[in-house]
């Protein structure tokens, strides 16, 4: 097997595998912080090992390579590496939460548990010394500790037990060295000790775990690990001492001891130094500890200080990890010691009787990471470091990719604003502005210009190359800026705000140069702004702007009648009736007819004619969870031809593509999983080759290469024509729903004709379009009247741009695309019904959320599309199974009073949402 044969270094060895999906993670910028980087190899090969959202990325720092470890759905929480560095152990929090143990010399998951800890996920996980058990400890409220022997095929683990809430929430986990059947845990302020014992008829029976718990008032706990010589334990604390733990064996007999196997004590309390200890762990015959101000102590088994390292620019210590291998033969002297007091360059401390073992100890090159996003690389026989990362140190919301090179542009909440090339996955330059944080980011169409938006309001113009300012900054808004982009000409700037509004910014000629100018703004929304959209005039080579809101308003500014102050507004269109707007793009120009694209909150994606604005198309949009929060469309070269044109979009958490034109099949559009926690932004490369999509709270970037052949080939594996929308209807061509809709599209021709006729019926597959609404509701989506204009207008313009003719009738197959594009995405739901009582009712005496009859009969007549009371009688007597025309009355003509009467009978006075649906709707509510 490939992990068998695996030998170190060979993971980058390889040629480069071939991309099967349609996007493959190429590159991640950024680490969690928060957690340990591991030093996989060192000296001829500089790999470390760190974590990047929901990704191990394994990487060669002199090759400049990455290989990612994906498999987590969720964020990872925390892992481990094994003492020989092979074995990397993952876990994440969250729903489905997964442990993996991976091959770090092959890039394999070798072993996968499910349902570790169902609930929350894991918070903390070690790997026994002889590389065979994992301990891990659940990130619940109630949290869980259980002891799995990761090399045997069971999802069940060998031992566990339950920790009580007055222990604190357990966030580190260590093995002891000696014994693989004990290990540590500690809090903030409680330190548990375990001791598992199996039965020795099979070693994988269940035994409940042994425990013991101690409280300390010497400051709050950190790390805590098992001394290389006897039987004591240490804990570091945040007052810079050292809690000495002694074991004390007790005098019992056998079956006793598996219920009491030792206890513990704290029997010496150890002031280290006055500064916080962040890190402790034993390497070979050393104590080392790092703290909040950089510096990295060594100390004997007396805890007596060998060796110090720190410097002035390290911030607080995350994770300390050696090299494997020593730099020379053991014996070897360490560089030249000096007294611990910072400075420009590394200093050491060591006392003079050091031993063999503790100049091997300092003879290694080790890593250091810190609580600020940087990881440093300690070489010992120089006496030096060298900065090896440098990372956002808060959130990364914004990101930009130059028109023309392959430059990025990332910016974070921390105002660290850096430029790569991604090609060659370069850092080029950097700059950082106090005081602020970055929230978006646009290039010029030319390149020329930067433009970024701060969360103060304030907007920076900046070189595109050299990040340096090309004028004085602008702070024209009351609130962060959400959005920002130059127009077409590179003659104007727009941004949105926190605050709903749009404010324009001109370039202008003064003193012979050309410099930029604010012109206007307007609070133009009054829900928050989705997207600001520069276009280009139809007839002219004018720039236009639109703005999107979640108040449901496209509004589009007349920039040629704006001046100084004073910014117009063109047209204010309400695009959605209940459907809330998320995202807004220029549709390619793929036929005659010149179009905008949206997609709204219900996972619909509708195509609205740029001039009036009317609703050409809906279309059913990918469906991955949650709908599309942003959209770009993706340039292309020649090579895909004239007609072969992209869309990328992200969702809450995946990044996605979309073969154009939409038409609702679902084969076209494929998505993954990109931040679990949130896609801030994404951007696309000027040649369409790369994606790029940031986390925001994750603090990391990743650059996703587009593999188009492979998208394409997913959708033809899916079916042309109605074969993908046959398999979108419950029990697909040959289930009864089919043989249901084929039953009521011929009614409806025999409706059209005339049910009584006695002429000769032409049979044909076209039903008139006034008869769409009526198949639609028998079919059990029951659309307003604004979505029945919507579809029947949808059809009947088709062809009206090309032929100038108006259509009449539609098809079977066209009805049955109709039908899903604009039907709800998953059907009836009951919670939209129940939001609705929530919003319009009260409660009652029994608590329940309800409303008046009278007051529900009157929301009807008046709110909404308004019913007249001859239509609510005539609906209401229909769902409530009562014949208008009983007593031989015409079925046509109502009596408004017996319909009152009827409604005082069979509706209560208090109406829930549960009698709604069911007893009034008729429509089947879950028990």
């Amino acid at each position: 097997s490939l992990v068998w044969a695996a030998r170190p270094g060979m993971l980058f060895q390889e040629d480069k595998e071939t991309r099967l999906h349609p996007l493959s993670l190429s590159w991640v910028l950024g680490y969690n912080s928060s957690l340990a980087v591991h030093s996989l190899m060192d000296w001829e090969d500089q790999v470390l090992l760190y974590i990047s959202s929901h990704t191990a990325v394994i990487h060669d720092m002199l090759g400049n390579r990455q290989y990612h470890l994906q498999g987590h759905t969720n964020v990872i929480s925390c892992l481990c590496v094994s003492e020989d560095r092979r074995w990397v152990a993952t876990a994440d929090r969250g729903p489905d939460a997964l442990i993996i143990v991976w091959d770090s010399f092959s890039g394999m998951p070798v072993r996968t548990i499910f349902d570790s800890h169902p609930e929350d996920g894991v918070s903390a996980i070690a790997i026994s010394q002889n590389v065979k058990y994992l301990a891990t400890i659940s990130a619940g409220t109630v949290q869980r500790v259980c002891v799995w022997k990761w090399t045997l095929p069971t999802e069940k683990p060998m031992c566990s037990t339950e920790l009580r809430p007055e222990f604190g929430h357990q966030d580190y986990v260590i093995f002891n060295p000696q014994n693989p059947n004990e290990f540590v845990s500690n809090s903030k302020t409680q330190v548990i000790f375990y001791l598992w014992v199996t039965s020795t008829q099979d070693e994988r029976a269940t035994s409940p775990l042994s425990l013991q718990t101690f409280n300390s008032v010497v400051g709050r706990f950190s790390q805590s690990v098992f001394h290389f010589n006897n039987s004591q334990a240490l804990t570091g604390t945040s007052a810079g001492k050292l809690v000495v733990w002694d074991t004390v064996s007790p005098c019992t007999p056998s079956k006793e001891l598996q219920v009491k196997p030792h206890s513990v004590k704290a029997t010496k309390l150890v002031p280290m130094q006055k500064d916080s200890l962040t890190v402790l762990m034993v390497f070979e015959s050393c104590i080392v500890t790092g703290d909040v101000k950089g510096q990295v102590k060594f100390y004997d088994g007396q805890l007596q200080l060998l060796a110090c390292y720190c410097h002035s620019e390290v911030g607080p210590i995350q994770s300390i990890s050696f090299s494997k291998t020593p730099l020379d033969p053991p014996g070897a002297s360490p560089a030249c010691p000096t007294s611990c007091t910072g400075g420009s360059q590394p200093f050491i401390a060591s006392s003079s009787d050091s031993s063999n073992s503790v100049s091997l100890t300092l003879n290694r090159n080790f890593i250091l990471s810190t609580s600020d996003a940087t990881v440093l690389r300690i070489a010992t026989d120089r006496a030096n470091f060298e900065k090896v990362m440098e990372e956002a140190k808060k959130a990364v919301n914004a990101v930009a990719c130059h028109p023309r090179q392959t430059l990025v542009a990332v910016g974070s909440h921390c105002g660290l604003l850096k430029l790569w090339d991604y090609q060659q996955t370069k850092y080029l330059v950097s700059r950082i502005f106090p005081g602020a944080g970055i929230q978006c980011l646009s290039y010029d169409p030319e390149g020329y210009f930067l433009a970024a938006g701060f969360t103060d309001g304030s907007v920076y113009i900046l070189d595109a190359i050299s990040l340096q300012s090309s004028c004085k900054e602008f702070k024209f808004s009351h609130g962060p800026i959400t959005h920002i982009g130059f127009s077409h000409d590179s003659e104007y700037l727009a941004t949105a705000d926190e605050k709903y509004s749009v404010t324009v910014y001109k370039r202008v000629l003064q003193n012979g140069s050309r410099c930029w100018e604010h012109l206007a703004g307007l609070h133009s929304h009054y829900k928050p702004i989705r997207s600001i959209l520069f276009g280009v005039q139809l007839d002219s080579n004018e720039p236009r702007l639109l703005s999107l809101g979640e108040d449901r308003q496209l509004v589009e500014y007349d920039l040629n009648s704006s001046s100084k102050d004073h910014l117009v507004v063109l047209h204010r269109d309400r695009i959605e009736q209940v459907a809330v707007p998320l995202c807004l793009a220029w549709y390619p120009q793929l036929s005659t007819e010149s179009f905008i694209l949206t997609a709204n909150n219900c996972y619909k994606m509708k195509l609205y004619n740029t001039t009036t604005k009317m609703c050409r198309k809906t279309l059913l949009g990918p469906t991955y969870g949650s709908p599309l929060e942003k959209i770009q469309i993706l340039p292309t070269t020649n090579a895909t031809g004239p007609q072969k044109c992209y869309l990328a979009y992200v969702t809450k958490d995946k990044v996605g593509l979309q073969i154009l034109p939409v038409d609702g099949n679902p084969h076209k559009s494929s998505a993954f999983i990109c931040h679990p926690d949130g896609v801030s932004d994404l951007a696309t490369s000027y040649d369409g080759c790369y994606i790029f999509t940031v986390g925001g709270s994750d603090r990391t970037v990743m650059k996703w290469e587009v593999n188009l052949n492979a998208l394409d080939a997913a959708a033809s594996l899916g079916g042309e024509d109605l074969i993908p929308f046959y398999d979108l209807l419950d029990g697909g061509k040959e289930g009864e729903f089919f043989r249901e809709l084929e039953d009521y599209f011929y009614y409806a021709q025999l409706r059209s004709h005339g049910i009584d006729t006695l002429e000769a019926r032409q049979v044909s597959t076209y039903i008139p379009l006034e008869e769409i609404p009526s198949v639609m509701r028998a079919m059990g989506f029951y659309p307003s009247e604004e979505k029945i204009e919507e579809m029947i207008n949808e059809v009947k313009f088709s062809k009206y741009v090309d032929t100038g003719e108006q259509v009449t009738k539609i098809s079977l197959g066209d009805f049955i695309k109709l039908y899903i594009n604009h039907r709800p995405a998953f059907g009836l739901s009951m919670k939209n019904i129940q939001r609705a009582f929530q919003v319009l009712g009260y409660d009652n005496e029994n608590g329940d959320k309800v409303i008046d009859r009278g007051d529900l009969l009157l929301l009807l007549q008046c709110r909404g599309e308004h019913m007249t009371e001859d239509e609510l009688a005539q609906c209401l007597t229909t769902l409530l199974g009562k014949h208008p025309g009983e007593g031989g009355s015409d079925p046509d003509t109502y009596d408004p009073s017996g319909a009152a009467a009827l409604t005082e009978v069979e509706i209560p006075s208090e109406i829930t949402a549960e009698i709604f649906a069911a007893d009034i709707l008729g429509l089947p509510v879950a028990e």
